[in-house]
């Protein structure tokens, strides 16, 4: 029998019978249970006789928490009866086999008490939503209550019909009765006056993909027997009958398997033509289950030779491999870092392990995926959160039966169960798309890699032609092993670097420069040599503000302390961080003015700009904007890949690691924005921007051409950026770090403060550092607002605490900031304050 999730139990089942017993005994079994609930403490279920036969760590249970039933998954199982309450009972076991490896509750574990977050957070994280059962109220009608209505009201009347002929309804099926979406009253009274009960009920929300398969009865097989049926039909005139089957013949010839749709297709029929002939029991009609992703035949073919500084680089890697667990490849832009990463994948998959190859954005993965399809086929996969639920389950399946060798994702791959993780690549290691800012976890991918890995016994391979200044003080204090790829693929020289002096250029309107002569001049020089041009700048939409001339005000969102961005296709002003969009401002609030100017300049402007001075070249732009849809980014990339783009502006997505072949001059149009931003890494991340874009150009033949157009042109990072010397950025660099005591020589972890009232929020934050100002007073920063003090109506403090590297003193910490958080918020005045932990915050 089943119970009301529709998961089978045996009919011998305490639970089937309801007589379930639950009173203490000798061997008592309890589990505890990780549920998708922020709980400081997983709770704790009792497991009755029935299913303990079956029941494992990882394995998914149903079970019910003040009402509400929820699909949770076993952590540990022990005969401790709890002290202090009575815990109840397991409703069902939902999975034969553990839905999540060991190794996997080890990385929820520990990144739940690394990043001060709870299990079920991170479990939240890491199921796909379609595994993770969701709870749904039913409606069941009392039949006691007969068929007399008349004492109803209208709403409750409609239910209470609809009730009477289906005997179940479903919430949203109460909601479609009624056309409303607040149908609680109505419930509440029907309730109330015994019309009907109401329960929770799991719910599957995973449903495999069907698809009608179509084969010809045995009997034709033979060719004689066929031939006759051909000959009948002919002379009986049945001309859609003769076409569907001789469709389905060519398609069974030239496809091998035929399914209802592509026979549809092909010979123009319906599907009652088709049932016809079923029914004549002519052909056969066959539901299978197929999958969402179609799949390649799983081949490795690899078509490249390594050149001799690759091959040193490879064989080096792998004797680090030898020695150390985690290796940084420092290869410069351009040198051929996918391709060791691919001869390593070979070697891995050929030993039967499994490898999961990161990338700190989706927007990285279209180009890469095409070649690692190219050269390993059906062996990878693809994972990121673009998928909807159903293919992220059966992708996890497929990962975790060992089918699928090769994962390619973004920071969430990280949680996928794999059955033998033998190697993790962190491509773009230094990228901060890494870390996870909302919700929590707020976890780094890239450290939780390196213990991930440690746990499975995999190697961790970090790759960047511009480390993190943690990652490459590592390397040099030995921790990890450092292996330098020094030369471009092919010889090939790195790009000459020119800085253009903006402040030397006046435009008429005195506003800033946007396309200057150089970089004009220099865009033609490309153009007619039949190459493309990429240029960067760090700011989508149109113009960041506008502001009032007369008076100087400037219009700001009413949810957040930030100007708003006019985005000129959409004719809207917007804001950035709450994505609120207001119409433009064409009167001042201030003085009543219409007369306004636009200051700075996004993507938007300068593709704009672009299409003005280069009217017959053809210009795209890539930037959150322009590629929101699940394939948008694969299909420009295409188009730039096939040279039907010249010149394309965009914003960070086209710096990351993306490989273009006739690229000669990249344009890094506003430096200073990127330069004068208000973070300790300010220079880190300047170079790493500057860096990673100039390494666009001339990745193939020719020398490339950087222009960056910058005011302070004596900047030390333009120096290292022209020297293209990272070395000395580090030199510089972690000197600063030292004498601040900022990473790599301390811990931080970020306090933010959140609330409606700015002075709740102050006062919280006070208090925080009251409390831990005793212990640790020095390394305390705070509190104080943020640059951007207020988003989404929610005003922001933070507190910044940078710790020594003593994991018995931090850990005391985290231990001391959990516990001061519940006493601040067991206060009535503070209760509704958010307070957020973010451990190695960036």
């Amino acid at each position: 029998m089943s119970n009301k999730t529709g998961h089978t139990i045996s009919s011998n089942s305490p639970v089937a019978e309801g007589t379930l017993n639950f009173e203490p005994g000798i061997a008592d079994l309890y589990a505890q249970v990780i549920i998708p609930l922020a709980l400081p403490i997983n709770y704790t279920w009792f497991v009755p006789v029935a299913f303990r036969l079956n029941l494992h760590r990882g394995s998914r249970v149903e079970v019910e928490l003040k009402n509400k039933r929820y699909s949770g998954i076993i952590k540990t199982l022990h005969n401790n009866k709890p002290q202090g309450f009575v815990p109840k009972p397991i409703i069902n076991v939902l999975d034969a086999e553990p839905m999540v490896y060991e190794t996997q509750l080890a990385l929820w574990v520990w990144m739940a008490e690394y990043y001060m977050c709870s299990e079920g957070e991170v479990m939240q994280a890491a199921l796909p939503s379609h595994l993770k059962l969701s709870s749904e109220s039913i409606l069941t009608f009392n039949e006691e209550y007969g068929d007399d209505f008349t004492d109803l009201g209208d709403e409750e009347y409609l239910v209470a019909e609809a009730l009477l002929l289906k005997k179940e309804l479903k919430l949203s099926e109460v909601q479609q009765v009624l056309d409303a979406t607040h149908v609680y009253p109505v419930i509440k009274k029907l309730v109330e006056k015994k019309v009907c009960m109401v329960w929770e009920a799991l719910n599957q929300k995973y449903q495999s993909k069907m698809e009608v398969y179509i084969s010809l009865v045995p009997e034709f097989h033979n060719e004689e027997n066929l031939a006759k049926l051909l000959n009948e039909w002919s002379k009986n005139k049945a001309p859609k009958q003769l076409e569907l089957l001789l469709s389905y013949l060519h398609l069974i010839k030239t496809e091998g398997v035929v399914t209802q749709t592509s026979l549809l297709k092909k010979s123009g029929a319906t599907s009652a033509q088709l049932k016809g002939l079923a029914d004549k029991n002519i052909l056969r009609l066959e539901k299978r289950s197929v999958d969402r992703l179609p799949s390649m035949p799983k081949d490795v073919m690899i078509d490249f030779e390594l050149s001799e500084a690759q091959l040193l680089a490879a064989d080096d890697v792998l004797q680090v491999f030898t020695e150390k667990a985690v290796c940084l490849l420092k290869g410069v832009t351009a040198s051929g870092k996918t391709q060791i990463y691919i001869k390593l994948i070979e070697q891995y998959i050929k030993s039967g392990k499994q490898v999961l190859y990161m990338l700190p954005e989706i927007a990285l993965t279209a180009q890469i995926v095409r070649r690692l399809q190219k050269h390993f086929g059906g062996y990878i996969a693809i994972y990121h959160s673009k998928f909807n639920a159903n293919e992220r389950v059966e992708i996890w399946n497929k990962i975790k039966s060992g089918e699928t060798k090769v994962v390619l994702g973004a920071r969430s791959s990280l949680f996928l169960p794999f059955k033998d993780l033998g190697l993790i690549i962190a491509d773009e290691e230094h990228d901060p798309s890494y870390k996870q800012q909302e919700p929590a976890p707020r976890y780094y991918a890239r450290d939780a890699a390196i213990y991930y890995a440690g746990i499975c016994s995999a190697k961790v391979l970090l790759g960047s032609a511009t480390p993190s200044l943690e990652s490459y003080y590592n390397a040099m204090q030995g921790k990890y092993g450092l292996v330098n790829l020094t030369e471009r693929y092919g010889n090939v020289q790195m790009p000459l670097i020119e800085l253009v002096d903006v402040k030397r250029i006046i435009t008429k309107d005195k506003s800033k420069v946007i396309i200057s002569p150089q970089l004009q001049d220099a865009i033609t020089e490309s153009l007619a040599k039949e190459k493309q041009v990429i240029l960067f700048q760090n700011r989508r939409g149109y113009s960041p503000y506008q502001i009032c001339a007369v008076c100087g005000w400037i219009p700001k969102c009413e949810n957040c302390d930030v100007t708003l961005t006019y985005h000129k296709a959409k004719n809207k002003l917007q804001c950035h961080y709450c994505s609120t969009s207001y119409p433009v401002v064409l009167t001042c609030a201030a003085c009543g003015s219409h007369n306004f100017t636009q200051r700075n300049f996004g993507t938007e402007r300068i593709e704009e700009a672009i299409t003005e001075a280069f009217p017959n070249a053809k210009v795209a732009r890539m930037d959150y904007d322009s590629v929101k849809g699940k394939h948008d980014h694969d299909a420009l990339i295409k188009l730039f890949e096939q040279k039907r783009i010249d010149i394309l502006a965009g914003t960070q997505m086209v710096v990351k690691g993306l490989d273009f072949e006739h690229v000669d001059l990249v344009g890094i149009v506003d430096a200073d924005g990127i330069l004068n931003f208000t973070d300790f890494r300010v220079n880190e991340r300047s170079y790493q921007l500057m860096e990673q874009v100039s390494g666009r150009a001339g990745r193939r033949d020719e020398r490339g051409k950087v222009l960056i157009q910058v005011s302070n042109t004596l900047h030390p990072v333009l120096q290292f950026v022209q020297q293209h010397s990272y070395e000395n950025l580090y030199a510089f660099e972690i000197e600063n770090r030292k004498a601040f005591f900022y990473p790599p020589f301390s811990r931080l972890i970020q306090l933010s403060f959140k609330h409606k009232e700015k002075h709740l929020a102050e006062e919280a934050a006070n208090l925080m550092e009251r409390f831990l100002s005793p212990k640790y007073a020095a390394y305390i920063t705070g509190p104080a607002e943020p640059v951007v003090n207020r988003v989404r109506n929610q005003y922001i403090m933070e507190i910044l605490l940078k710790l020594p590297k003593d994991g018995t003193l931090i850990a005391q910490c985290k231990k001391d900031i959990l516990y001061y958080t519940a006493t601040i918020q067991s206060n009535k005045l503070y209760r509704m304050v958010n307070i957020i932990p973010d451990v190695d915050n960036i």
